[in-house]
């Protein structure tokens, strides 16, 4: 991998994100945290979008571009779904109803609030990854975590019918037993259904995601290195 600071910058950068930014998001962070524990325990936070924000936090923070490569990787198409689900569903246009939650009145605000996280942490990734570079280690680092993740909700986390220690528990988490949250798919035995995960997911999301930002990031560093173009400003506010 090129050691050299990206887009041109020297050592003596102050920042590449602004401290606004940092604060801002490290506090949206804390509160969901705490938010999520105490509903939905931290089991939770082994779904992907929930590693991907808190790969994102060690990005604002550290500036390395690795952490904000992978959760780009990552979550980039998936949350695409999401926010084209939601975009239908607030015109009234029910895509895949992936996002049917977020117009439940039963449901409090503070929840729906915090979970709109899933709309706008790709964009805020994009940026990163924009202002840091792309790291290519990305596509095995995230894939290894997002095996990890799956093996140990297939293995250890509860599955669709299977009791809960408690009403919110999460259960059938990034959906190793099936695309319904609540049934097990039948249509093949289980281990081959995680197989078919573990193989599709790097191939149908990751890869595509991680060749295009590798060529925008390629794209980008070309044009910055023009005589004209001069350095990347830095961020201080």
């Amino acid at each position: 991998m090129n050691t050299t600071p990206p887009h041109g910058e020297t050592s003596q950068r102050r920042t590449m994100i602004p401290w606004s930014l940092k604060l801002a998001y490290t506090a949206f962070t804390a509160v969901l945290t705490v938010y999520y524990w105490r509903e939905y325990g931290p089991t939770n936070f082994l779904y992907f979008c929930d590693i991907a924000l808190f790969l994102a936090v060690l990005a604002v923070w550290t500036e390395k571009p690795i952490y904000a490569s992978m959760a780009a990787v990552g979550i980039t198409i998936p949350q695409l779904l999401w926010q084209i689900d939601f975009l239908g569903a607030f015109a009234g246009v029910r895509v895949v109803g992936m996002t049917d939650y977020m117009f439940d009145d039963s449901i409090s605000l503070i929840a729906r609030g915090l979970s709109f996280f899933h709309f706008w942490l790709p964009i805020l990734l994009l940026y990163l990854v924009w202002r840091l570079g792309y790291d290519r280690r990305a596509l095995i680092g995230w894939t290894i975590i997002a095996w990890a993740a799956m093996l140990i909700a297939y293995f250890v986390l509860p599955g669709p019918g299977d009791p809960l220690a408690f009403p919110n528990q999460p259960h059938n988490v990034n959906y190793v037993f099936g695309p319904d949250a609540d049934t097990a798919q039948t249509w093949m035995p289980g281990w081959v259904w995680l197989s078919c995960l573990m193989l599709g997911l790097p191939a149908m999301f990751y890869l595509p995601t991680h060749a295009a930002l590798a060529y925008w990031d390629k794209q980008t560093r070309r044009a910055d290195v023009t005589p004209a173009s001069g350095n990347r400003m830095t961020a201080t506010t």
